[in-house]
Parts: C-alpha cells; structure tokens; sequence
C-alpha cells in the first residue's frame, strides 16, 4: 500500500502546483497510452477476447468507482495494474518474444558487396537449393531443422554450433543433416544468401500442451526459437519424412511445394523489395 500512497501524493503534488487541467490532461494522455499499447499488444497476438474483457473491467470499475463514493479512488489504480499483470501471465511467451527481437538486419551482408546488389535470380537460386534439400531430407527421412533469419539470432545459439559461412546448396544442406555426422541433430541458421552456422542448439517450447503428442524434441526445438525470437524454421521429421514450417510459436505440418515457396518468399521478397525502395 506504500506504493499506492505515494502515487497518490505525487499526483497530490502535481495538482497542487500545476494547474488542474493540464494534470487531468497528462493522467488522460498517460492511461491512453498504456491501454493502447496493451490493446495493440492483445490485437496483434490474437487476443481480441482479452481486450473486450479489459475494455469492459475498466469501464465497469470506473463507473463503480464514481457511483460508490465510499470506493476510494486509489482502487481505480490497482485494477489496471491487475489486469495488466495478468496479461503479462497469459502472454509471456508472446512478451519474451518481443523482449528478444533486436533491430532488423538486412538479409545480405554489404560488407562482402553482396547487400543491396543481390539480385532476384540469386534469391531464387537460393529458394531452390533450399526447397531441394527438404525435399530430399524428408524422401529419406533425414531429420533437420533449419532457422530462418534476419540476424537476429543470439550469439550464444550460434557459438552453440559450428560457424559456417558458406553459400546455400543442397548439397550441404543434406551433408550437414545426413545421420550420423556431428552436426545433424542440431540446428541450421541461414541468414540471407548464407548458411551462418550449423549444429546450433535451441530453447525447446515451454507449451507443451499446445504441441501434438507424437512431436518430438525436435519439433519442440524448432517451434521454440519462434517463441522468443522473430525468426522462422522448418523441420522435417526423421520418422514420417513430414515437412513443417513454424512461426510465432505455431507450426503449420505436412508443407508442400507451395508453402514452403510462399514461406521462402516471404522471407526472401520482402527484403529484396524493401532494398530497392
């Protein structure tokens, strides 16, 4: 209660010296900032239930609160600051995911004349070899999993692997996951034109409830790199040759030909054209 009492006299203190009106209107500007930042937070991560619950908590509590006067007005501060706990407890996984995104990095590195010069039959090239390895991991059932990035990665799941730095090729791709070698059980980061590093290890996923049962560690790994950084994988199962891509803490099973194209796309295209503009 401490800390209620000295919000209270802060705001005290503001009334007093400033003028009335102008403390109403900072408090107005301070509450609609923070509530629009929550809502837009509960919007983006598919929580349009919670906002039409917080939305109503707030109006509910406010119209108590100026109806019952013997509901002191120190109330009306803990109700958000409840519900805004209990958000962080719904969704941390969605916060550490924003928590962890750093700065966007372009895709091609400027420093070895690639960056902005990339051109689009590279890209595709790239698509292709990619799509290509997959295709022939899961004809095999060779398990992989494979990190898309924008150099956002954290260094410590890079030095968990071996750094490679080498141009994207089937053929590495499928040597680096064939059995038995030291680096198929772990990850591989791409980052552009460019396969970063290999063998990687990754946070496996804290929601194991939301994963089916017959998902292994492999899957939980590949689902959780999505949940604390803004990246893409994709996995192919070792036992059923399935493809599958995940994102955002959510993994879409048995990708074919056009979803891995639209997957790649995305996170080729849009680099290429936000370069160009």
């Amino acid at each position: 209660m401490n800390l209620i009492r000295d919000i209270k006299a802060f705001i005290n203190r503001l009334t007093v010296e400033t003028d009335t009106l102008v403390a109403l209107i900072v408090a107005v500007l301070a509450f609609t900032v923070l509530y629009f930042f929550v809502i837009r937070f509960l919007i983006r991560n598919e929580g349009k239930d919670v906002v039409f619950v917080f939305v109503a908590i707030m109006i509910i509590s406010a119209a108590v609160i100026a109806i019952v006067e013997a509901i002191a007005n120190e109330i009306f501060l803990m109700v958000p600051a409840i519900c805004i706990v209990v958000i962080m407890c719904l969704y941390s996984v969605e916060i550490k995911r924003l928590i962890w995104a750093k700065r966007k990095v372009k895709l091609f590195d400027v420093r070895k004349n690639e960056g902005l010069h990339v051109d689009e039959e590279k890209t595709q090239r790239c698509i292709n070899e990619i799509i290509k390895a997959l295709q022939n991991m899961a004809k095999n059932d060779v398990g992989a999993i494979i990190v898309l990035s924008t150099g956002n990665v954290p260094s410590q799941i890079i030095d968990s692997g071996v750094k490679l730095e080498s141009d994207i090729s089937s053929e590495l791709i499928e040597s680096v996951f064939f059995p038995k070698t030291p680096l198929h059980d772990g990850a591989m980061i791409i980052n552009g034109t460019k396969i970063v590093a290999a063998g990687c290890f990754l946070p496996l996923s804290q929601n194991a409830d939301n994963i089916p049962k017959d998902l292994g560690t492999r899957h939980r790994a590949g689902i959780g790199v999505t949940e604390t950084i803004d990246v893409m994988s994709i996995i192919v199962s070792e036992e059923t040759g399935i493809i599958s891509v995940a994102r955002a803490g959510k993994i879409t099973r048995y990708a074919d030909v056009e979803i891995l194209k639209n997957t790649l796309g995305k996170y080729y295209w849009q680099e290429v054209e936000s370069a160009r503009r």
